[in-house]
């Protein structure tokens, strides 16, 4: 990691991903950029992955970061940025959510296939799952299913935080696409299950 400060008020931020100053960058900054996401999440879970995101999109940026103001301002906007997109986000999952819910009341009526699609959504999100990449897989498992910090499962496994956050949006990313044919499937499961 670099910076350049030829200017007063801005300067360029260079990470690089083998750079052990961007794990401390994330170390120095992470408990109270997640304290302000929850803030305005009231969830820790979620603040938590807003915060991951920042840091993972600051990673995955081929040039060089122009900051205008300091480090620590860029972060907090950054932060609330996300967190804004992520309402947006929500607000329309919502609306959806809100649509099939009405459109399933209007049916009245439970299919007999309804568990044979549970059963084959579940199948599929089981062999997603085990189709990840073996370290991608247990990176996966220990964040979901054990509720481990990033920062845990990198001492655990003894690989950077950096790469823990890589993993997890692989995986992320592939279970999305993967699952997407069920997502109304899984909506309908959600209000199900909190009716």
């Amino acid at each position: 990691m670099q910076t350049d400060n030829t200017y007063n008020t801005s300067f360029m931020l260079h990470l690089n991903a083998e750079d052990q100053g961007f794990d401390q960058i994330y170390l120095d900054h992470y408990p109270a950029l997640h304290h302000y996401a929850l803030t305005l999440l009231n969830d820790s879970a979620l603040a938590d992955e807003m915060v991951q995101d920042v840091f993972l999109k600051l990673l995955e940026r081929q040039g060089p970061v122009a900051i205008h103001t300091s480090l620590k301002a860029y972060l907090y906007r950054s932060v609330h940025n996300e967190c804004m997109n992520y309402f947006k986000h929500h607000k329309v999952k919502q609306k959806y959510q809100t649509h099939t819910y009405y459109k399933m009341d209007q049916e009245k009526t439970q299919h007999p296939l309804d568990k044979l699609q549970y059963r084959e959504f579940e199948k599929r999100l089981y062999k997603a799952i085990n189709d990840l990449p073996e370290q991608c897989r247990a990176i996966f498992q220990m964040s979901r299913f054990e509720e481990l910090k990033y920062a845990e499962i990198a001492a655990q496994l003894g690989i950077s935080i950096k790469t823990v956050d890589n993993q997890m949006g692989k995986a992320l990313k592939r279970l999305r696409v993967q699952l997407a044919d069920y997502l109304p499937l899984m909506i309908w499961l959600l209000i199900k299950l909190l009716a």
